[in-house]
């Protein structure tokens, strides 16, 4: 400060004055984060996850089309400021002129063509997999020797795009998107977790695929100034941001796995917003009438998985036993104090016209559940059940009150607790149920139900589900046109994944919750997406 003033006092010395003017004075803040990455990469390909969705929207990553993160998470102008379909299986879209990578780049269609290509996206897979599974693994490796693309984001990039060809720079800003089949559902493809556009240049500087995944180049308000895994992650603002200067100077996200810790820090003044707040601790922190809690119910439902190649699953009324042994009302007021609630299975109102609001979860009926147990013989068997320690908010606790319900029909499920989620989905002889969560990235059953329960969903992609007729359905929901048929199609799924030969059972709807200080003027997004862009910041 000393040195400061001396400097301040010189008329000679111009250079404090240039600081004084340069000097940022927008906010720093803190968030304090049960998890930022599961994969300790923040590449969007790879980190499929709800931690992930946290720290990459809004904030880093952007795609053609965007979500109205603030209202209906409905589709809106992003790096496109247009589009129309030129058939069912064509679309063409106009981007949005200056807008500026991270690294000063001007965005071009060839970023958006790299974007979507065989080394980014797909490696060495050159036909398209619409209609099989495509298994973890495949496609490896990468065109680009030094750049092998980790076996998950070729899994990845089937399960949103199935069936895309190619697509076109048409010119310097415009482009088109080829689908081998139609689809109504392009737009929302789009759209999705996974669609979002990097810089080429970045990309292919990278030494390797690790290093540009750890710090990747995209377009976002913020940028990612240093990336520590396990522990914290660091972004700075992005001021050529096309959208307008960001609020803020820094986010800083910072892993604290116990929620007293997360609490505690928040209201000791070390965070600003502390993330994943369970129900029964939002009272205690609304007594402090300096801090307040924001959130509810997102377009994300939590269910378990079953390994139908497993001993005791592999007759469906096992299965079936376990779904109606459940009484997911109990857990909703019990554990949640009724801020969520059990849905219509994997679907949501937001699919318009193809909701089906006259569906619902297995029946809670212990006597059927013991019925059917008695039909398929079970005889006490054991069942593992794996999940992580609270990466969701009530895990454990929802766990425990699971197993007691199967318990009283004569279920003996077993839990395993995992550390990361390879070992959840590691195929060995004891994977049998486990713990998940399905999104809905876009409104359209094709966005949850296919890309995660279809030929190219992720528990097919592992081997521990198929179905042929549901297979077929699939293929039929993702090409067809006809409104009524598809809407059909779809109800026949849920029947067959939910009922009849269970891929999975839904718990209940998601919620999430943030706690953070009132005077800080921020609106939750009714996702776990957390939105710093200018318009919803102010203190």
């Amino acid at each position: 400060m000393i040195q400061r003033r001396l400097l301040l006092a010189t008329p000679a010395l111009a250079l404090p004055r240039l600081a004084i003017a340069q000097a940022d004075q927008r906010p720093a803040i803190t968030i304090a984060v049960q998890k930022i990455s599961n994969s300790n990469t923040l590449e969007v390909l790879r980190e499929q996850s709800n931690v992930g969705e946290r720290i990459f929207f809004s904030s880093i990553w952007e795609g053609l089309i965007g979500r109205d993160w603030l209202a209906d998470l409905g589709p809106v102008p992003g790096l496109a400021t247009e589009w129309r379909r030129i058939s069912d299986s064509v679309i063409e879209l106009k981007l949005r002129p200056d807008v500026r990578f991270h690294n000063g780049d001007t965005l071009t269609a060839e970023d958006v063509v790299f974007s979507f290509s065989r080394e980014r996206m797909f490696g060495d897979t050159l036909a398209t997999a619409h209609g099989r599974t495509i298994a973890v693994g495949e496609g490896m490796p990468s065109p680009r020797p030094g750049k092998e693309l980790p076996p998950e984001v070729p899994a990845v990039a089937r399960r949103a795009w199935p069936a895309l060809e190619r697509v076109e720079a048409v010119d310097a800003m415009t482009v088109r998107f080829h689908n081998a089949t139609p689809d109504v559902t392009l737009e929302g493809r789009l759209s999705r977790f996974g669609s979002e556009i990097i810089s080429r240049r970045a990309f292919e500087a990278a030494p390797s695929w690790l290093e540009w995944a750890r710090k990747p180049v995209t377009t976002g308000p913020y940028r990612v100034v240093e990336f520590q895994a396990d522990r914290a992650l660091l972004l700075a603002a992005h001021d050529d941001y096309w959208g307008g200067r960001p609020p803020l100077r820094q986010i800083r996200f910072v892993e604290v796995p116990e929620v007293s810790s997360r609490i505690n820090g928040l209201l000791a003044g070390d965070y600003q917003f502390a993330c994943d707040i369970p129900p029964d601790q939002i009272p205690g922190i609304e007594r402090n009438a300096a801090f307040e809690v924001q959130g509810g119910t997102i377009l994300n439902h939590r269910l378990i998985c079953f390994d139908k190649t497993h001993p005791q699953l592999r007759d469906a009324r096992v299965r079936r036993a376990i779904t109606h042994a459940m009484d997911r009302n109990a857990i909703v007021e019990s554990l949640w104090a009724g801020r969520t609630e059990v849905p219509k299975g994997l679907q949501w109102p937001y699919y318009d016209q193809m909701f089906h609001a006259d569906w619902s979860v297995p029946a809670y009926d212990p006597a059927e559940a013991r019925r059917l147990l008695r039909e398929a013989g079970y005889r006490g068997e054991p069942i593992p059940y794996r999940l992580l320690n609270n990466y969701y908010t009530n895990q454990n606790a929802t766990a425990q009150v699971l197993v007691e319900m199967w318990r009283s029909v004569g279920l003996n499920i077993q839990i395993e607790m995992k550390e990361n989620w390879s070992q959840i989905l590691e195929r060995t002889p004891t994977r049998a149920v486990r713990d998940w969560s399905n999104s809905a990235p876009f409104n359209d059953p094709v966005s949850s139900l296919v890309a995660q329960h279809g030929p190219n969903g992720q528990q097919q992609q592992v081997g521990e589900y198929s179905n042929d007729e549901l297979n077929r359905l699939a293929v039929e929901l993702e090409t067809g046109t006809d409104r009524a048929r598809r809407r059909a199609a779809f109800r026949r799924m849920l029947e067959i994944a939910e009922r009849e030969d269970p891929a999975y059972t839904v718990i209940h709807q998601n919620a999430t919750f943030t706690a953070k200080r009132r005077d800080i003027r921020w609106k939750a997004s009714p996702a776990f997406a957390m939105d710093f862009r200018q318009g919803n910041w102010g203190s």
